[in-house]
Formats: structure tokens, C-alpha cells, sequence
């Protein structure tokens, strides 16, 4: 059973909505990255699902750059839900919410295959053979030159990179909250978002572990297409 609830709670997920999420290195130079590569497929992207979809940012993204698209968020926290629903309530019936956990096989049930499928910053709460797993399910629900693109949390080679990206982090966030006014030291900054509790809820395996998962199942074209320490956006095409 699924030890990882803390994305329940709607006092953590305002936190990182609101204290994090705006100051991730890269944040939307990854998500551009990834729609580079879906328009380099050659296929129209039509049919998308967003596993973990947050407050629908990537969503957002998918549906304002392909205008036919239409996007099936899932997610299983409630609070994330919620206010993906708020912030895609002008792309009306172009979006359909699910909410399921990743966790169990069974949050495909009833789903038809996709063009393609994304994924935010969510995978790496499940453990490594879940991973594995869902990676499986993944390949199955795609159509033939469908691709699946992760923008993810990657584990570090070291312990020496993974401080040397907490610091960038720490200073990252710092700027932000600089930019917005917020009186915040950058010790305060490092304790309440970095060094934060829920991060136990953290399960990272490097990128090139879960390229090499790809390519076992039958992914094509498996690739990181941008690495910036412990953020990376990889996957691979179904032929």
C-alpha cells in the first residue's frame, strides 16, 4: 500500500504552489523543450494525457501550442486537482479530469491510446519497480509515433552534485521570492522549501537508469533532451 499521502494535503500543495513552483530552475525552458520534440514527430498531437498533472501547467501549455488538442489530466491529490480545474476552466471541454493514482495499475482503466503522453515532476514518488511499471503501462496506451516525455526530479550521481544542486536550488528560490517581495533570508528559504519535510516522500533514480528502462521495454529515440543537475526532460517514441 502507498505510503506517500503527503500531496493530500492542502496546506502542502498551497505551499509549493505558491513558495516553489514559480522559482524551479528551467521550469518553463523544459516544458518548451518538451513541445519541441512533440512537433519534431511528424504526427498531429490531438489526444494527450498528463500523468500528475499538478495545477495544469504543462497542461496549459499542450493545449495553447497544438489549439486541436484536447488533454486528460490525472492526478491523484485532490488539492492539485482543483486547481487545475481552475486554471483550465477557459479551455472548457477540451479537458477531461481524472483522479487516480499512479501507484496502482488501474489508473488506465478505460483509457484509449494517446498521441502523446507527459508527465511533470510527479514519477519519482513512486518506488523504482513501480516506475518500471508504469512505464510499461505507459508504452501500451500509446498509439504507433506516440511519445512519452518526462520532465522529472532525477537522482544525482553523488553526493557532491546533489549539494551542489541543492545550493543552486536554495538561490534560485531565493530570486524568486526576492522578485516578489517576499523578506526571506536564504537560510529561511533553504528550510522551508528546500530541506522541507516532505521530500522523505522523494523516491530518484538517475536519468540514465530510467533511459535504459525505456529502451528495454521498446521505447525508440530514448533520449534526455536537457539535463540541469537534478532536472531532466527524457523519454522515447513507440514505434
Amino acid at each position: 500500500m502507498r505510503s506517500d499521502t503527503v500531496w493530500q494535503s492542502h496546506v502542502l500543495v498551497e505551499n509549493f504552489l505558491t513558495s516553489v513552483r514559480g522559482g524551479i530552475p528551467f521550469a518553463m525552458e523544459q516544458i518548451q523543450i518538451a513541445l519541441r520534440v512533440l512537433d519534431q514527430t511528424g504526427r498531429s498531437i490531438t489526444q494527450v494525457a498528463d500523468l500528475g498533472c499538478g495545477d495544469g501547467t504543462i497542461a496549459q501549455a499542450i493545449l495553447t501550442h497544438y489549439p486541436q488538442s484536447q488533454v486528460c489530466a490525472i492526478d491523484f491529490s485532490e488539492p492539485m486537482l482543483n486547481q487545475a480545474k481552475q486554471n483550465l476552466s477557459d479551455f472548457g471541454d477540451r479537458v477531461r479530469f481524472i483522479q487516480a493514482d499512479l501507484y496502482y495499475p488501474n489508473w488506465q482503466a478505460e483509457l484509449e491510446p494517446f498521441d502523446a503522453i507527459v508527465s511533470g515532476y510527479c514519477i519519482h514518488h513512486l518506488p523504482d519497480e513501480r516506475k518500471r511499471s508504469l512505464y510499461r503501462e505507459i508504452y501500451g496506451l500509446l498509439e504507433s509515433g506516440g511519445y512519452f516525455l518526462n520532465i522529472e526530479h532525477v537522482a544525482s550521481t553523488s553526493s557532491w552534485i546533489e549539494a551542489l544542486f541543492n545550493d543552486v536550488l536554495i538561490d534560485s528560490l531565493y530570486q524568486w521570492h526576492q522578485s516578489h517581495d517576499h523578506a526571506l533570508s536564504k537560510e529561511e528559504v533553504a528550510r522551508r522549501f528546500v530541506y522541507r519535510e516532505d521530500k522523505d516522500a522523494n523516491i530518484l533514480a538517475s536519468v540514465e537508469t530510467q533511459c535504459e528502462w525505456l529502451r528495454e521495454i521498446g521505447f525508440q529515440h530514448v533520449d534526455c533532451y536537457f539535463k540541469f543537475f537534478e532536472l531532466a526532460v527524457f523519454g522515447g517514441m513507440r514505434m
